[in-house]
């Protein structure tokens, strides 16, 4: 209990600034746990996806591999399902995997430009604070001269709001750094099962028109 109040005595002390330091605190906390759910469900069930998905259309099974991607509720199930739609419809699976792909890396990216903008934000918040605390303990000075400690006090007091800016700005930061790994991860899992899935595809669709040239 006496810990929470000192506490809150700095954060009192630190000065207006605080709340609007604090109030980014919990923004990057938000955007912690949100994308902490989402990644979790764009990569439930991906373990070993892009072989199976490669097996089955090695084999020309079209419809078993649209069963094992409505399964996957994962973003590569939902991507690799785009393209094979488009490819039962005979339309462009090529256009179909990049644009579902792009919706997927957007919507993966989503949130991540507000932690870099926290990351700029939180020092120089911080700085601020400490410079209007430094200019009320400076003007210490024309009411109590020759009492050092009261300045000295009143700095140490000011210092609060720049170590509490560089700590949400260090939070942010490796958040950010993170889950920006996490997505380049995924992008290139991504990558890999389209331009799999077109080496495929394509060929399944020309030994079809073969097939109704032939008959």
């Amino acid at each position: 209990m006496e810990l929470l109040l000192q506490w809150f005595s700095l954060f009192h002390k630190g000065g207006p600034v605080m709340y609007i330091i604090a109030a980014c605190s919990v923004v990057v906390l938000a955007i912690l746990v949100e994308r902490h759910l989402y990644y979790k469900d764009m990569t439930r069930g991906t373990e070993g996806f892009i072989p199976t998905l490669q097996a089955l259309l090695e084999q020309q099974n079209i419809s078993e591999a649209m069963a094992l991607c409505q399964q996957t509720q994962a973003g590569l199930g939902q991507i690799a399902l785009k393209g094979l739609q488009a490819f039962e419809r005979e339309g462009n699976v090529e256009s179909a995997l990049e644009g579902a792909a792009m919706l997927m890396a957007a919507r993966l990216r989503e949130y991540l430009n507000y932690l870099s903008a926290i990351v700029t934000l939180s020092p120089l918040l911080g700085l601020l604070g400490t410079v209007i605390g430094m200019i009320g303990s400076f003007s210490v000075l024309n009411v109590k001269a020759g009492q050092p400690l009261a300045i000295t006090g009143g700095v140490g007091e000011a210092l609060v709001a720049t170590a509490a800016g560089l700590s949400v700005a260090i939070l942010a930061m490796v958040i950010h750094t993170y889950y920006s790994h996490q997505l380049d991860r995924i992008v290139t899992d991504m990558e890999e099962m389209c331009s799999m899935m077109l080496s495929y595809l394509p060929r399944k669709k020309l030994v079809r028109g073969k097939t109704h040239e032939i008959a």
